[in-house]
Parts: C-alpha cells; sequence; structure tokens
C-alpha cells in the first residue's frame, strides 16, 4: 500500500458558505478574522455566562482598543505575553487584541504550579501577563519583577486605539508549549501563516458556516480548544457558547438551545455517556473528538444511545490539525482518517513514524535550533514521534508514540495495541502499558490497570484474555493496579510519571 497520502476533495470537498471570504490574500487569522466582522456586524458571536452574547462589532471594537490599551502599557510586536484565565469573552478579546498587536501569545494552564509556572517564564522572556488567579500574580512578580501583570479584564472603553501593524503570514503569532508528557515542555512557534491554515483545514472539513454554534468547553490554554475550537469559530464567522469548565448537563442545555456543534475529549465523553440525558447529543450535527483515543466501546455506546457516531481527529501542538475522519462518509472507530486540507502524510519507511508537512506546520522550537534540527528530516517533513499505519481504505491508525515503542525479548511492542486489548477485559476499568528495563529481556511489557469497581485482576487471567488477540511476545509479564493514571489536562496519559510513581 502506498505509504503516503495527501488530502483528497473526495474526502474533504469546500462546503458552501454563504458569507465566503476570500482567505488566498490574507496573511492573517486577524485579518481574515476582521472581514467577517464587517459584515452583519449585529450578528451574536460569542455567549458566556457573565457577559451574556457580544456581537461581530462587539468584539471588532473591543479587541481593538484592548490592543491599544496593551500598546500603552508599551507592548511591541514580537512580544511575549502570557494569557492565562478561564474561558470567557474577556479572555477572547485579549487573546484577539494581542494577536492584532503582533505580540506572540503564549498560552498557559491555570493548574500549573510555581516551578512549571517558571519553567515557562525563564523559557519564554515575557514582557506581560494577563491572569486571573491572584496566587500567579504574587509568583510572577517573585520570578520575573519586570513583567507587567494585569487583569485580562482589559479597559473597554471607546478611547482611539492607535493604528495596528501589518501583520505577515511569518510572523510569529503563539508560542504553544507541548504537553510535557516525556519531560520539559518546550515552546512550539505557530506562526500567523500557520494559524490560518490551521484553522481554514478544519473550516473545510467539518463543514463549518456561519449558522453553527460550537458548545465550546474545552480549556483555551490548549490548542485543541484555541487553535482549533475558538480560531475556527471565528474564521468560520460562526458562534461559540463559552463554557467554563465541563459538566454534561452544560453541554446539553446549549444543544437543545439551538448549538449544533460540540468538540471533547474522550473523558467528556464518557460523562455524556453516563447521562440520562445523552439521546440529547443527536441535536448536534457533529461531535469531533480528539487529544486521546476514543475506545470502540465508547463509539459503540454513543451510536446506540445517541445516534452520534462521533469523528476523531488527529493534531498535535507543533501543527494544530492533520488528520480528521471525515465530515460525509466512514467514520471508523481507531482510526482518525484522511489528512486534512494543505496537509502532506507519509510513513516513515524504517520505522513507521508518521512524517507530515504543510503550510500548518510550526517555524520550529522557541530558541532550540538543535532541537528543531532533530525534529525534522533532510527534506524537511516534520518527524511526529507518533507511530501510524494505513488500513485498506487508506485511514490513518495510530500504534503509539515512537519513544513509548516496547522492545521485549528484540521483538517490537505498541502500547497501544495491547492497551485496546486489556481495555475490553470486564475487570479492567482503564490501563497504560510501558517497559520495564529488564536484564535478559531488555524491557518486560508491564500493564497499568485500574480495576473496575470492587475488583482485583491477576496477571495470570489478564494474559489469558489476550490469547487469540496478542501475540504471546506482547503479553504483559508485569502488573502494577493503580486508583488511576495521571494524565495531563487533555486527558492523555503521562506514563514518564508511572515509572516515577515508586511503584517499580
Amino acid at each position: 500500500m502506498n505509504r503516503a497520502r495527501r488530502a483528497d476533495a473526495a474526502h474533504f470537498p469546500v462546503g458552501v458558505d454563504p458569507e465566503s471570504v476570500d482567505l488566498t490574500a490574507e496573511a492573517s487569522l486577524p485579518a481574515a478574522w476582521a472581514k467577517r466582522w464587517a459584515s452583519q456586524t449585529s450578528k451574536p458571536t460569542l455567549w458566556d455566562a457573565e457577559t451574556g452574547w457580544v456581537t461581530r462589532g462587539d468584539l471588532a471594537r473591543r479587541s481593538r482598543v484592548a490592543a491599544g490599551r496593551l500598546y500603552g502599557a508599551g507592548l511591541r510586536k514580537g512580544d511575549r505575553i502570557i494569557i492565562s484565565a478561564g474561558a470567557s469573552v474577556d479572555l477572547v478579546v485579549a487573546h484577539v487584541a494581542a494577536l492584532r498587536l503582533g505580540l506572540i501569545v503564549v498560552p498557559v494552564n491555570g493548574a500549573y504550579q510555581r516551578a512549571e509556572l517558571a519553567h515557562i517564564v525563564a523559557d519564554a522572556d515575557p514582557r506581560a501577563a494577563l491572569v486571573d488567579q491572584p496566587e500567579w500574580a504574587r509568583w510572577l512578580a517573585e520570578l520575573a519583577p519586570e513583567v507587567t501583570v494585569a487583569s485580562p479584564r482589559l479597559d473597554i472603553d471607546d478611547n482611539d486605539a492607535p493604528s495596528l501593524d501589518q501583520l505577515s503570514s511569518g510572523d510569529p503569532a503563539l508560542l504553544g508549549y507541548t504537553s510535557g508528557t516525556t519531560g520539559a515542555p518546550k515552546g512550539a512557534v505557530l506562526t500567523h501563516g500557520n494559524l490560518l491554515a490551521g484553522a481554514e483545514s478544519v473550516r473545510i472539513a467539518w463543514r463549518w458556516n456561519p449558522d453553527d454554534c460550537l458548545v465550546l468547553a474545552l480549556p483555551l490554554f490548549h490548542m485543541h480548544g484555541l487553535g482549533v475550537g475558538l480560531h475556527g469559530t471565528l474564521l468560520s464567522g460562526a458562534s461559540a457558547v463559552l463554557l467554563d469548565g465541563f459538566s454534561p448537563d452544560a453541554v446539553l442545555d446549549a444543544a437543545t438551545r439551538g448549538a449544533t456543534l460540540f468538540f471533547g475529549v474522550p473523558t467528556m465523553y464518557t460523562r455524556l455517556a453516563q447521562s440520562d440525558r445523552v439521546a440529547e447529543l443527536s441535536r448536534l450535527r457533529l461531535c469531533v473528538a480528539g487529544s486521546a483515543p476514543l475506545s470502540a466501546d465508547l463509539h459503540r455506546r454513543l451510536e446506540e444511545a445517541a445516534g452520534v457516531r462521533v469523528l476523531e481527529r488527529y493534531g498535535m501542538t507543533e501543527t494544530l490539525m492533520l488528520v480528521s475522519n471525515p465530515h460525509d462518509g466512514e467514520r471508523r472507530a481507531g482510526t482518525v482518517g484522511y489528512p486534512l486540507p494543505g496537509v502532506e502524510l507519509r510513513l516513515d519507511s524504517e520505522s513507521d513514524e508518521v512524517l507530515v508537512r504543510g503550510p500548518n506546520v510550526f517555524a520550529g522550537y522557541w530558541r532550540r535550533p538543535e532541537a528543531t534540527a532533530e525534529a525534522f528530516d533532510e527534506r524537511g517533513w516534520f518527524r511526529t514521534g507518533d507511530l501510524g499505519e494505513f488500513d485498506e481504505r487508506g485511514h490513518l491508525r495510530l500504534r503509539g508514540r515512537a519513544k513509548e515503542l516496547v522492545i521485549s525479548g528484540g521483538m517490537n511492542v505498541y502500547p497501544r495495541e495491547v492497551e485496546d486489548a486489556l481495555r475490553s477485559h470486564p475487570d479492567v476499568e482503564d490501563a497504560a502499558v510501558t517497559g520495564t528495563p529488564d536484564e535478559e529481556w531488555g524491557e518486560l511489557v508491564t500493564a497499568w490497570v485500574v480495576p473496575s469497581a470492587g475488583q482485583s485482576p491477576q496477571l495470570d487471567d489478564l494474559r489469558s484474555h489476550l490469547d487469540g488477540v496478542c501475540a504471546h511476545f506482547k503479553h504483559p509479564r508485569l502488573l502494577r493496579l493503580v486508583d488511576e493514571l495521571p494524565r495531563n489536562a487533555l486527558g492523555k496519559v503521562q506514563k514518564h510519571l508511572l515509572h516515577q510513581s515508586g511503584l517499580e
């Protein structure tokens, strides 16, 4: 089978947009957004519980004035600005204002502790920070007294704002820190061109149009919520209901009031599937999942309970979205679909690592030229670190992270395959697979299992369960029962923390 894939118009034909905007001449998201905001200025675009609805015209005016406030504070194009707060209209205004001014936005998880914040402050060297946590303000004053710290709620009076600089596609726009599942986070530099290409690809693929309304319960410090949910909403001219946190009832309430889209992570879909209101998901035209795999069982439960076939996609901080199951056509559980418009993808001939290139792929790691050089091959393809394969219909299936590959007795064991099989055991609530160093075998396949309520699965029983499913060399040789698996904010298991847990 051909090991290279390019977006196919048969999978992602361009949808009809009644407010079509010619984006070919635009170099940045702010310029493309401005074209949207110039028409139907009274159209509602964002809602939060405190503010209610704001219109396109409101967002255009408020973000321009907020950019003036930032300019008045001495910030100039290319300066870094940390932004961290709960999802709200005020946060969006601050984010858009920073991009309009040409600042480099550094979105940060508000759950970070002092040491984690210290790493980002030292690495990004910000000039300012907009935060809503009093403790953070104190920490920032200690870590970097020269950094201007303020609330994201910038003044919104009608004073004149300065003329904003013209932005080019190559100008840095966002410094996205990797999730840090294997160590200290690195800053990925995403340009204005990257952000525009990433948002446009999903607008096309998911038929996103001005009549859509997204229930946005994802955090706005992460690419899933910010680079896909928010940026895509504003580019498509659609609207969004901003939820500061997730609850099934809040999502389903929005669905009953006219929302059409929901983007979430598997943990969210699990809680929705457990709700006695799950059938109300059928009111949405599209549900998208990402950031971690959605199990085949959860796919089945949602389809049976609500008639919803969740669309899975694949992306990462460095590239925004790369691959998606089709809007029209088969959405295959266990696969992430086809390359999105503008994306080229191939598998390394020796390792099966997924390699990509396209206008969405980042410019490199912040102040780390060696890491940047290592991340790309000699022809400019970005090494994702994920291992993949194409099924008989050309859908991409991810097999795990290259660095998580377990080599036992000289044989390659892909953790994802074993994890999926373990989760099908009735006594297993969740599972992760790693390798434990061993003098004889190199690594021993190790299963970290969260037992189902009241159960205590045994190693021999689990190995028997895998008979006929996985080759014997893939069966776990060690079993660790744990109360939960360590995950980051978007649900990805942080396997390096398992081996630091003292349970070895």
